[in-house]
């Protein structure tokens, strides 16, 4: 049986048995029972990092030790909220606050990303609504007009599910709901460029 630990880009933790493409880190999410039914963070520093690194091994969801949180691809990763790890990742780390527009330490661009990602205290995500769909760029991902959560690439936008994107739809025209924070948007707009995998999209 899958374990609950696959993020989706509009907030949700869910199981799932297809593979992730990224896994991440927000702190000890689970106990004995699995993930706790309402916990989603323990820390602010939510990062993105590879499958494999320097041969470590990890049990998934060891007792006292952090929840091991996958993602489809680095897109979902980013409109989840989470930032390239600057160990395991250190040149897409560079990259990124090279592209964000926001100065200072990590901890500096961890708190603009929370506020940006999370509602306090009720562990929900925060949307961005009445976000005109013709100004973001590739890699962001929305809510469109039907409620559908896609990713957008050049003109087209791509429905998401779990186990990958279905068939490119137009663009939408309009208002949309922005799921991605907007300092990540703004590091797209910026140059960085995040992984998306369309070639294992899905009808």
């Amino acid at each position: 049986m899958p374990l609950q630990n696959r993020v989706q880009p509009d907030g949700e933790i869910i199981a799932h048995p297809a593979r992730g493409g990224f896994m991440g880190n927000r702190g000890i999410l689970h106990d004995e029972g699995g993930l706790h039914p309402k916990r989603r963070w323990a820390h602010q520093n939510w990062v993105c990092c590879v499958l494999s690194f320097k041969g470590r091994q990890r049990r998934l969801m060891a007792p006292r030790h952090y929840t091991e949180l996958f993602f489809f691809d680095e897109a979902v990763a980013f409109a989840a909220g989470h930032r390239p790890c600057a160990e395991c990742r250190s040149a897409d780390y560079r990259l990124f606050r090279a592209c964000c527009d926001v100065p200072g330490p990590a901890a500096a661009l961890d708190r603009q990303l929370h506020a940006e990602r999370a509602v306090p205290r009720v562990f929900q995500q925060r949307r961005h609504a009445e976000v005109e769909a013709r100004d973001l760029p590739t890699g962001s991902f929305i809510l469109d007009h039907e409620g559908r959560c896609g990713v957008l690439f050049g003109d087209a936008f791509y429905p998401y599910a779990p186990s990958g994107y279905g068939s490119a739809k137009p663009r939408p025209c309009g208002h949309v709901t922005l799921l991605t924070p907007p300092s990540s948007v703004a590091a797209f707009r910026a140059g960085y460029r995040p992984q998306i995998a369309l070639k294992d999209s899905v009808d």
